[in-house]
């Protein structure tokens, strides 16, 4: 079974930092895209920041110069380092991934745009 695992959340004061991790688990084949999207009460889940298996990255205009992705192809792992954090970064934050893998049987899958279960930052002011 395939799972992506997030880590890192917590509460901290405005301005302070944080470091998200997001760990792939289970017979993967190939690790492509990966993300972390975010979802604040009443609000729509966004794109924060993206990563190709390449290394080329992505921000939203609202964490752009303060939020770094980051991946280590060999740990599975995507990490999303989070600075300067103001209150409006308050969300359940989400891991994201284009991934391949092989089930019990053997059988190939992708599925693109695999989800994490979340985990939550709150930034107090």
């Amino acid at each position: 079974q395939v799972q992506l695992v997030e880590s890192g959340g917590g509460l901290v004061q405005a301005g302070g930092s944080l470091r998200l991790s997001c760990a792939a688990s289970g017979s993967i084949f190939s690790l492509n895209d990966m993300g972390w999207y975010r979802q604040a009460p009443g609000k729509q889940r966004e794109l924060v920041a993206g990563i190709t298996s390449g290394g080329n990255t992505n921000y939203s205009d609202s964490v752009k110069g303060r939020f770094t992705i980051s991946r280590d192809n060999a740990k599975r792992t995507v990490y999303l380092q989070m600075t300067s954090l103001k209150p409006e970064d308050t969300a359940v934050y989400y891991c994201n991934a284009d991934i391949g893998y092989r089930d019990g049987s053997g059988t190939y899958h992708y599925t693109p745009g695999y989800w994490g279960q979340g985990t939550q930052v709150t930034v107090s002011s």
